[in-house]
């Protein structure tokens, strides 16, 4: 009887490919839907339903929660974002389409992938996005805000980014990092400085976090060679000094 019901599993596999398929299509319909709320102007419901489409993490018992809600918090940070950027940061249709496109790339192509290349690039897009949109939306509140959502971000960010590492100091460096982030979101709040769309805490992190997450990935594998060190090192440090003295501090730019 038993081998009678595991061979009834075993011919149920078709059902399986059609799984994949249906949860393919309704990562497709996520961004439709989203966009079509917002060119409806259901703009807090669109911000809704990306919330909802991580249902599955609460289908677990309260103890898997954190854990679950850390796990698919740089998806949520993506989702969020470009919902915003959809409804607020779109001169016209046109936009919101391409925002709509990039999301769906994001849940189709980047989002599933466990290679440790596009698992880095996921940390990135997460980071950079969220602290785009942030500082974007919440460019006039409190410092202590902007530092908290900060730190959050360069948390979750760094977390996702050591997961597909086997790092011994992992939370020591997530930590470090945190730290980092909201240090000099405390720091630039005092004169917030924008070029365009991007505030320069944003330019700061993003710079500084590529380039010591390409040192730590070819440390990582030992293809790091004392002239390719000095070499990014160089780099990143002359943007970075680039991006400090060649603004004016005195003033808010937008």
């Amino acid at each position: 009887m038993i081998n009678k019901m595991f061979s009834l599993f075993k011919s149920l596999k078709p059902a399986n490919g059609f799984g994949k398929v249906f949860h393919f299509f309704l990562k497709i319909i996520l961004p439709l839907l989203v966009f079509i709320l917002i060119r409806l102007d259901f703009i807090q419901l669109a911000f809704i339903v990306v919330i909802l489409s991580k249902w599955r993490m609460f289908a677990v018992k309260p103890r898997f929660w954190l854990v679950n809600l850390l796990s698919n918090s740089i998806d949520i940070v993506v989702g969020l974002s470009l919902v915003y950027f959809m409804t607020y940061a779109s001169p016209n249709v046109y936009w919101q389409l391409l925002w709509t496109v990039s999301y769906v790339a994001w849940l189709v192509l980047i989002k599933p992938s466990e290679n440790i290349l596009l698992v880095s690039l996921q940390a990135f897009i997460g980071q950079f996005l969220g602290l785009t949109a942030l500082y974007l939306i919440w460019s006039d509140g409190p410092i202590w805000g902007l530092t908290v959502i900060t730190a959050l971000i360069c948390y979750v960010s760094a977390r996702h980014f050591l997961n597909s590492f086997d790092e011994p100091y992992d939370n020591l460096i997530i930590f470090f990092w945190t730290y980092v982030g909201a240090t000099l979101a405390w720091l630039t709040s005092h004169w917030l400085i924008y070029y365009k769309v991007f505030s320069q805490p944003v330019m700061l992190l993003s710079i500084l976090g590529y380039g010591l997450a390409v040192v730590y990935y070819l440390d990582h594998y030992k293809k790091l060679k004392k002239f390719s060190k000095w070499e990014i090192t160089g780099v990143f440090i002359l943007s970075l000094i680039i991006i400090i003295f060649y603004s004016n501090w005195t003033y808010r730019v937008v």
